[in-house]
């Protein structure tokens, strides 16, 4: 069996677009079996790296999309079309 796919939420506490995209994803990953982490660049010290481009979806460690998520275009990337 293939391992799931992860999605890992560049996010920071003060971000509101970030809960928004957050619970926009949320249906496309439980029906695609993907994993997802909410990663808060701050804590983690990302934030040099991703500054204000919050919120950010990296798929299996590749950025995928950034402010913004197509779902359509989510689920297609989780499913390998």
């Amino acid at each position: 069996m293939a391992k799931p796919v992860l999605v890992e939420l560049m996010t920071r506490s003060t971000c509101g677009s970030c809960l928004r995209v957050r619970e926009q994803i949320m249906p496309v990953i439980m029906a695609t079996g993907a994993t997802l982490e909410v990663v808060d660049v701050d804590e983690a010290g990302l934030a040099t790296e991703y500054g204000d481009r919050v919120p950010v979806v990296v798929i299996d460690g590749e950025e995928f999309a950034c402010w913004e998520v197509d779902n359509e275009e989510l689920r297609e990337a989780l499913l390998g079309g």
